[in-house]
């Protein structure tokens, strides 16, 4: 991230002495629009499936590179691969590991294939001859006996390798639904029932996902340990924050800390101990006794098994950044792990808008203050407000022009209305709101997107917004603050100025959480530095 931030000197020359004051800092919402998309665009190309398993493999004849280590290729080869974007992450690896490949199977989203032809997306379909067998099933992103059969069907092939076989895992967003594999007796619907009722109990997705692996096969190290003696590499494309292992798909290639203890604490903490079936008190009992402690897995499992993140909304950050050097903007990361309720977010790039943008030789230290008072409640380290701050003012000293300020994440919507919408869309409407008030307009624009293409249960991935968004609503006789009220986000963007600024980029076929874009004009006492 420094060396994307120490940009060469060079750089300021991108800004010639003839442009013009209309030029720099009356730039129309059209052009400040369009950078801001092709930012976002970038993010998503430099997450795509193929994209990141390219980065991730690199082959040298019989012999496979991946994350500084070195495997020989010998027809040995198996894939396995659980999620919603690992159809074209199996593409890409049979392209380079295909005459290697002995078998593979793939657990995916019910109807993706068809969804993929439908946009356009063919090269993410495997051949007609390929050797990697796809399995569709978890409707609704939930677990069901379809996806159920495709963990079985991955367990089978797992278990029958040998020391002399290379078993590459594909993992995505999604997989934790498309891999099913309830500890016997109990069956699927039982430990459904007893993660549901965890959850609406008011669980952490900690503790659910600690539970989740006691009753599996195959989670929380599960998968690697039936590969056990072979060799297991897996690539990981992440849509959780901070990239934590464990928790992507529940973690079926990363050994499980979990003590028996723990799970029946969790169970006993919510009251439900008493109460679960028998055939999940007996897959308790059995695999990991009440009171004693649980073995870890044999050493040789966990130096058999190699994960590697190859995508994530860091990367996409990068991407990004890469891109809006090319546009001529200088690009600042705040954080990819922004979350919290999207008041809070909006507040935050509405005042980080007023701190880059107020006039003045110097912003407000009010401004500072209540920044880094909102850290906490959206995830942001306040070392990254600083940082962001500090080169927001040296922007303003040096006449750096137009900043780029990159976040991602996953911020979460209160429900309060039946309407259409998503959290991008619904983050893009309240920044609007908040660019709008004031009484000097920055001239920002802010867009919020999901990698995934999709925004909640809608058909665009999110919006653009700017200052000029309540007078234009107001304008247009639409009434915000009943749309926010209602949820209703999709439907006021689908009515403002005829859709114009939604975000509709179509399924993407890759999940790294959301982009946030905002563009920051150059101040205006910034400019004298600039034309000399």
């Amino acid at each position: 991230m420094a060396q994307l931030l120490a940009l060469p000197r060079s750089l300021h020359l991108q800004h010639p002495l003839r442009v013009g004051l209309t030029s720099l800092y009356s730039r129309s919402m059209s052009s400040l629009d369009t950078r801001a998309r092709a930012v976002f665009s970038a993010a998503v190309e430099g997450v795509q499936p193929d994209m990141v398993v390219r980065r991730g493999l690199e082959r040298h004849g019989d012999k496979l590179l991946v994350g500084g280590q070195s495997f020989t290729l010998a027809n040995n080869l198996y894939l396995v691969g659980f999620g919603k974007a690992v159809l074209g992450m199996a593409a890409e690896a049979e392209r380079i590991l295909g005459d290697h490949l002995i078998k593979g199977v793939v657990s995916v989203p019910h109807g993706i294939q068809n969804t993929l032809r439908n946009h356009g997306k063919a090269k993410m379909l495997l051949e007609n001859h390929s050797r990697i067998t796809v399995m569709e099933g978890a409707k609704h992103n939930l677990p069901d006996t379809d996806a159920q059969k495709s963990a079985e069907y991955i367990r089978e092939l797992a278990s029958g390798l040998t020391e002399k076989d290379v078993l590459l895992v594909l993992i995505s967003g999604g997989g934790s639904a498309l891999l099913p594999a309830p500890a016997p007796p109990m069956s699927l619907q039982e430990k459904q029932d007893v993660t549901r009722k965890l959850a609406g109990a008011g669980a952490t997705i900690q503790e659910l996902n600690t539970v989740r692996r006691a009753l599996s096969l195959l989670k929380g190290g599960g998968l690697a340990q039936c590969a056990n003696p072979a060799k297991v590499v897996a690539l990981i494309l992440s849509d959780v924050i901070g990239d934590p292992l464990d928790l992507i798909a529940s973690g079926p290639t990363v050994r499980s800390d979990s003590r028996p203890e723990e799970v029946w604490a969790i169970l006993d903490g919510y009251k439900l101990s008493d109460s679960l079936p028998s055939s999940v008190k007996e897959v308790l009992s059995k695999a990991r006794p009440r009171g004693l402690q649980v073995q870890e897995q044999p050493k040789e499992v966990k130096d058999h098994v190699l994960n590697v993140v190859i995508g994530s909304n860091t990367i996409a950050l990068e991407c990004a950044s890469r891109k809006a050097i090319e546009l001529g903007l200088r690009p600042v990361i705040l954080a990819p792990g922004v979350c919290g309720d999207v008041r809070s977010v909006a507040r935050l790039y509405g005042l980080l808008s007023s701190f880059a943008c107020s006039p003045g030789k110097e912003p407000p230290p009010e401004l500072a203050r209540e920044i880094l008072q909102l850290g906490p409640d959206v995830g942001i380290e306040s070392w990254d407000l600083c940082r962001t701050m500090n080169v927001l003012v040296e922007e303003r000293k040096e006449g750096w022009g137009a900043t780029c300020l990159l976040a991602g994440g996953e911020p979460t919507v209160q429900l309060t209305g039946k309407g259409r919408g998503g959290r991008n869309q619904e983050l893009a409407l309240r920044v609007g709101l908040e660019l709008s008030g004031g009484e000097v307009k920055s001239g920002a624009v802010f867009l919020s997107g999901g990698t995934d293409g999709q925004d909640g249960p809608t058909e665009a991935a999110g919006a653009v917004t700017d200052g000029e968004l309540m007078e234009e609503a107001v304008s247009q006789g639409l009434d915000i603050d009943g749309f926010l009220t209602n949820n209703d986000s999709f439907t006021f963007f689908s009515q403002l100025s005829e859709g114009r600024r939604l975000l509709m980029p179509g399924l993407t076929g890759t999940n790294v959480m959301d982009v946030h874009v905002m563009l920051l004009p150059s101040s205006p006492q910034s400019l004298p530095i600039i034309l000399g």
